[in-house]
């Protein structure tokens, strides 16, 4: 394949382990920011590569897999990112990629904000260390998170995403749930049928034949109450 036919590749993550400022990481900011930086400096044939929700520590994401498949079978001549933590927060893997796999298959690599360009030898001193404070970054804003999340448990707050089938999330506190009382009879009756000594089998038979709403979902989440 021709240089000139080969792609300008956008790379761009985001993922819990960036922090908490969303707005100057975000994909639509990333996106404008590749293509702003590929179109004044003349590079063509841009595609966006996107891993929006994939942690940077370890390469195991949809969009930098196909990435690195083009970047195998020659279509890439060049990959941009943001910064090298956008590649990735692993410094051993990044490096390797920096150091060995992009020069192996003769891909240009570009971390705008890092000022870093594989073009030019002066930036590869820096580099190593920029990835190993990166992945320190990620360990620490882990630690952090977790952190926050032990000590919201502790308080009694309700920390996951969803409420159980029968609550619903408290709409004056999403970290307090209250009983749903669309859902909380079919619970209630579940129940019911528990004390009556019936099994998990025969209980989703009678909810299926009597048409209770939600039996089905039931089933397919295998959500059932504890009794």
């Amino acid at each position: 394949m021709e240089k000139d036919k080969k792609v300008t590749a956008l790379y761009c993550r985001l993922s819990k382990d960036d922090g908490s400022n969303s707005e100057s990481l975000s994909i639509r900011t990333q996106k404008a920011m590749l293509m702003e930086y590929a179109t004044r400096n003349g590079f063509g044939n841009c595609q966006y590569y996107v891993d929006d929700g994939y942690s940077g520590t370890n390469s195991d994401r949809p969009a930098f897999q196909e990435l690195l498949d083009d970047i195998r079978e020659g279509k890439v001549a060049t990959v941009i990112t943001k910064d090298q933590s956008r590649l990735g927060r692993n410094h051993i893997e990044t490096g390797t990629y920096m150091e060995i796999f992009f020069p192996e298959h003769g891909v240009r690599y570009i971390a705008i904000n890092d000022g870093y360009d594989s073009n030019e030898q002066s930036q590869m001193d820096i580099a190593p260390f920029r990835n190993i404070i990166n992945e320190m970054y990620a360990k620490d804003t882990s630690r952090k998170i977790k952190s926050a999340l032990r000590t919201r448990k502790k308080s009694g707050k309700y920390i996951s995403s969803g409420a159980p089938f029968g609550y619903q999330k408290d709409p004056a506190d999403h970290n307090h749930l209250v009983i749903d009382p669309n859902t909380a009879p079919v619970v209630e009756y579940i129940y019911s049928m528990a004390e009556e000594g019936l099994g998990l089998h025969r209980i989703a038979k009678r909810l299926h034949d009597e048409k209770v709403s939600e039996a089905v979902l039931l089933q397919e989440r295998d959500v059932w109450p504890l009794y």
